[in-house]
């Protein structure tokens, strides 16, 4: 299948669209400022609060009138630019396909030879979040702003916090049982050369153990003993860090243990940063950094109190060594004790992080709604990604039932290489949303290869459903059209047969906001549906109940700017606990109470609506490959830019063959 690098199948198309929405955007823009003047945001409104000459009252009473005559003016040409745009949408492609071939790291072709399928498997890194990238008129309505800035700071963020080291710090205490980390820990490097030690901040004092696992990892030989593994790390696991921190000994290091930290807590090379020289930070205030605010790995703020000493040879390495510019966080997994351990049946890590995952494989985007917004996402996610796929979706009346004047808002990025990709809109949106061409966004994408060139592929699907409550029959029914289209989509792109297979699929994965929640009475129907009989929920025990470790994605839009959990570090903090999440999450509804009660969300079930997923399914696989869950995660780097948290999953696919 050919992916589409460009929205018309010829220049001559191209430049009219460009020339037709030339003449529209004057008359959009004015529109969009107009209604934008009249809908502040909390944050807005307590800076104007602080205003006693009503300064920004009498800027509206001035630049409306303005605003109005030029709007007028500009009503004839965007009238003509209508009447070119919306046929030309008739043959335009279902979204754009960029690839960025000048890449200084790893790019795709390199990571497919990574993994031949030998050895004990590999892991893969989904990303899922909704990021309200409306136009700002439209996305003043969720309490959020200037969306072009957003765009750039978004991307920024995911792409600092994908790029940075994986490191895992695993806290075995007999006491706490929380759902998720409590703290988060910095990785600092000294200045020096290459055979200068790093030194590893772990934010806590009893400390047993230590164990790095740099470029060459395969030296290692430390057996893992949370895994009960051969110590052989994973393909695919290279630059990963693994702290282990036990509650024993009163923090005094045993002998054995004090070896094992002097001949491990080495770097085997010198650390190649992955953040980018201009990410500078933005004034907007949705993003304002503030102390602690973690969202930005190069932030200056981060306590040092709170930083501990590790032993390296005979000495310890002082803090006065390290270099004052904290370039990278880790944040702790907690795996507590197994006989106080709440959740025994748990089989992977969970945590509530302040940063995107290291090694981030796959992102599904929702809510890239403005075009501008999403080229500026594209430009800083691609300085991680290679492979974006945006501006999904359909514009005018051409091919939905109705007509639409914003495309589907979905964006899917990928380090892999993207093989098939096929888009369907769904035709039974109602109210606002049939203004928008929501559907799904179906990927193929290459993993790597067998010696006997056999192709590993995966597939992935990302989607966003109708929105608005009590439309619970519509979204049953695009749940069934999204099984039945990714099941068309699987059979039109599979080139193997059972006899001669020429494809190995690894994983099948659905990333998306379903806009219904496991908890809420009036989303049983959903709930129960077929899709997940096929798919896997890691955060579902069955319909109507989640995992208690598990949180809601979508926050209280009042209280995105309050100060406890405008920067990622305090968000993450006030959701580890369960009043933290009371005041800032919107909670599931029922017939009884209300969610806007904030005072009654204590007996309602769950810890939040949780209507971003991610699904697995085990079905439709290499019968020989198993694949399970190693780590769920509930994102707060986002703080402050969206209304959602972002979620994310890596899946390890396992081949089931030793190591050679």
């Amino acid at each position: 299948m050919v992916l589409y690098t460009s929205p018309f199948p010829n220049s001559f198309l191209s430049v009219l669209h460009s020339f037709s929405w030339g003449l529209i955007f004057p008359c959009y823009w004015l529109a969009d400022r107009l209604v934008g003047s009249f809908v502040p945001t909390t944050y807005e409104k307590r800076q104007r609060a602080d205003d006693p000459c009503y300064f920004h009252a009498l800027c509206i009473i001035i630049t409306t009138p303005i605003y109005l005559a030029l709007l007028a003016a500009s009503l004839p040409f965007a009238l003509i630019g209508f009447l070119l745009w919306s046929p030309l949408h008739s043959a335009r492609r279902p979204y754009i396909y960029s690839r960025l071939k000048d890449k200084h790291h790893d790019n795709g072709a390199t990571l497919l030879t990574e993994w031949k399928a030998a050895g004990s498997g590999k892991s893969f890194c989904f990303g899922s979040a909704n990021v309200c990238l409306l136009p700002d008129s439209l996305a003043r309505f969720n309490n959020v702003f200037n969306t072009q800035a957003r765009a750039k700071e978004i991307g920024r963020r995911i792409h600092n916090g994908a790029s940075r080291p994986q490191i895992k710090i695993y806290i075995d205490s007999p006491t706490n049982t929380s759902i998720s980390a409590a703290s988060f820990s910095s990785l600092a490097y000294p200045q020096g050369g290459e055979n200068t030690n790093r030194t590893v901040n772990a934010g806590i004092k009893r400390t047993t153990s230590m164990e790095y696992k740099g470029d060459n990892s395969g030296s290692n030989s430390e057996e893992r003993e949370d895994k009960g593994g051969s110590g052989e790390p994973n393909e695919g696991e290279e630059n990963t860090c693994i702290v282990r921190i036990n509650g024993e000994d009163n923090g005094h290091m045993l002998d054995t243990e004090t070896d094992t930290v002097n001949g491990q807590a080495h770097a085997s090379g010198p650390a190649e940063s992955s953040l980018e020289g201009d990410a500078e930070i933005s004034k907007t205030p949705n993003h304002k950094q503030k102390e602690g605010d973690s969202g930005s790995l190069d932030s200056y703020s981060a306590s040092r109190e709170s930083l501990v000493k590790v032993r390296v040879g005979d000495g310890t390495v002082d803090q006065s060594t390290v270099n004052n510019k904290l370039l990278y966080k880790a944040s702790i997994m907690k795996k507590t004790s197994v006989r106080k351990k709440k959740h025994t049946d748990e089989t992977f890590d969970h945590e509530i992080s302040a940063f995107f995952p290291a090694n981030l494989d796959f992102l599904c985007l929702q809510e890239v709604f403005d075009k501008r917004a999403a080229e500026k996402l594209k430009e800083q996610l691609h300085h991680y990604f290679e492979y974006i796929i945006y501006d999904v979706g359909v514009y005018s009346c051409h091919g939905c039932c109705s007509f639409k004047f914003v495309n589907s808002g979905l964006l899917f990025a990928s380090r892999y290489p993207v093989m098939d990709a096929a888009y369907h809109c769904y035709p039974n949106g109602r109210g606002l949303d049939s203004l928008a061409s929501k559907g799904a966004l179906f990927l193929k994408v290459q993993v790597g290869s067998t010696p006997q060139d056999q192709r590993i592929v995966g597939y992935i699907s990302c989607t966003h459903l109708q929105a608005i409550a009590g439309d619970t029959t519509v979204r049953c029914e695009q749940l069934d059209m999204l099984q039945d289209w990714l099941s068309e989509f699987r059979k039109s792109t599979s080139s193997s047969s059972t006899a001669n297979p020429e494809e190995l699929v690894a994983f099948d994965v659905i990333c998306g906001d379903l806009n219904f929640d496991n908890c809420s009475s009036d989303d049983k129907l959903e709930q129960q549906h077929s899709l997940f009989t096929h798919y896997k929920d890691p955060c579902r025990i069955g319909p109507g109940e989640d995992k208690p470790w598990a949180i809601g994605t979508l926050l209280d839009p009042e209280g995105l700017y309050d100060e406890e959990v405008c920067t990622p570090d305090n968000l993450q903090k006030v959701l580890e606990s369960e009043e933290g999440r009371k005041g800032y999450l919107v909670y599931p509804t029922s017939k009884n109470h209300s969610s806007s009660q904030k005072g009654r969300k204590a007996s309602l079930k769950g810890n939040g609506r949780r209507i971003d997923y991610m699904l697995y399914t085990e079905e439709g696989l290499y019968l020989e490959w198993k694949v399970e869950v190693e780590e769920f995660s509930f994102i707060t780097q986002l703080a402050g830019l969206t209304d959602h948290l972002p979620v994310a999953m890596r899946l390890m696919v396992s081949t089931g063959e030793d190591d050679p």
